[in-house]
């Protein structure tokens, strides 16, 4: 892992950016005609650059266009050809079991239908593009037991239209997503308010349980009457991320800063295509945005540049956005999968139902039982657990590998996960554990 973090390169990722800038506009109904200007011309050096970094070609690896006509709706005045720039390296020993990670590299000027003016999109999302193509580079020459994506999409500014046709085409696919990590808008740490800790700390968005399909209004109930709403499995792969930051600090220099949202307020992006489909994901973006380089016409009022221009993107601080996502990434592609089947015993650590119940079963205590014996890469079990009120998992115990442990444990008082451990110690997310609803 520390030889791969050492590929990071910030001045390819300078290139990606200038050279993604440099066509002008990559608005989704631009140009496709030209190998200059439009997102035709975006698309075609993203793929051949994708095709230049999978120097193995074997056939592990998958370099394609993920091409489809959207026909006119909201955002999309008339029927335009939509594709999205997709490299597989295909996992060798859980092949099936895939993360995802993307970026939209369209982009837009002030007016949302205007495809024809500039629209530089250096930070959003030129600088998410470089993230993606530079972990596939250093990913294609490698073996990851569990199959890593790497995707450039189209047609978000106009509602993710790219992202959904490719989260339902990997679903439909049989495609078991562990994690989607979306990134768009990580270009700088340096917008004001200013502070030194802004350039090493990315955002990583996490909806709760409840958004987007949780299903009956009975299911909500349940989950808030357990204080569960948290503890998503996109907010337990945020903190999965987190986590490995903190060990590799050394390594990424790069804090992750859990926010319990799907997204910013009032805002959206690709990743909820993948939480639409039930997948967990997550979004990474920069700790502080400033709106007056964002979904701007590049000009100058006052003493104010605006617009979202090359000028504005620090690389090493995308380099360290892009190290943050190889290194979790890479772990969770590794690691054993999601336990599952995890289930709390309704007689353990209740209240008496006759003078039968056994003393032992009256005890503060929890008891979980969990498949096992049906993934080759799981060694053995963690439980993890943190008081309710604090973000990150803050003790852990193992449990060996019987499907079924008992713990002095209050379920009252933690909010607990249990997670699969491989033998090398890579740890998958943790699922988290809701005891049955009692009324």
């Amino acid at each position: 892992m520390r030889e791969m973090l050492k590929e990071v390169n910030p001045d390819r990722i300078r290139k990606t950016v200038s050279t993604l800038v440099g066509f002008g506009t990559r608005h989704t109904l631009s140009q496709q005609n030209s190998s200059t200007r439009g997102i035709g011309a975006a698309r075609d050096w993203i793929y051949d650059e994708m095709l230049k970094s999978d120097l193995t070609r074997n056939d592990r690896n998958r370099v394609y266009l993920d091409s489809y006509i959207q026909d006119q709706a909201p955002g999309i005045l008339f029927p335009v050809n939509l594709t999205n720039v997709v490299g597989m390296v295909r996992g060798t020993e859980d092949p099936k079991r895939v993360y995802v990670v993307t970026a939209h590299y369209d982009s837009r000027a002030l007016d949302p239908d205007d495809h024809a003016s500039d629209a530089p999109g250096a930070d959003d999302n030129a600088s998410g593009v470089a993230v993606v193509m530079e972990m596939f580079r250093i990913c294609a020459k490698r073996q990851p037991r569990a199959t890593m994506i790497f995707a450039a999409t189209a047609g978000e500014e106009q509602g993710s239209y790219g992202a959904t046709h490719l989260a339902s085409s990997l679903t439909e696919a049989g495609y078991n997503i562990g994690g989607n990590w979306n990134n768009d808008i990580v270009g700088t740490g340096k917008n004001a308010p200013y502070e030194v800790i802004n350039g090493h700390t990315i955002r990583v968005f996490g909806a709760s349980i409840f958004y987007p399909n949780s299903s009956t209004a009975a299911e909500e109930t349940s989950v808030a009457a357990q204080g569960g709403w948290n503890d998503s499995p996109s907010q337990n792969l945020g903190r999965f991320i987190a986590e490995v930051a903190t060990g590799a600090w050394n390594e990424l220099n790069m804090q992750v800063a859990l926010i319990y949202r799907p997204d910013r307020i009032g805002r959206g992006g690709d990743h909820e295509s993948f939480l639409a489909q039930g997948w967990p994901a997550i979004r990474f973006t920069e700790s502080v945005e400033d709106f007056a380089h964002q979904h701007q016409d590049p000009r100058i009022e006052g003493n104010k540049t605006i617009g979202d221009l090359l000028e504005f993107v620090d690389y090493d601080y995308t380099a360290r956005v892009a190290r943050v996502n190889l290194a979790s990434m890479w772990a969770a592609a590794n690691a054993p999968a999601l336990p599952k089947e995890v289930k709390v015993s309704e007689n353990v650590g209740q209240l008496a139902t006759s003078r039968n119940t056994p003393l032992e079963d009256m005890q503060n205590e929890i008891q979980l039982t969990w498949m096992v014996g049906k993934d080759a890469l799981a060694d053995h079990y963690e439980i993890v657990y943190r008081p309710s009120g604090e973000l990150q998992w803050s003790h852990s115990v193992v449990v060996g590998n019987a499907g079924s442990t008992r713990l002095q444990l209050s379920k009252d008082n933690f909010q607990i996960g249990l997670r699969a451990v491989g033998a090398d110690g890579l740890k998958s997310p943790a699922v988290n554990v809701l005891p049955p609803f009692i009324i």
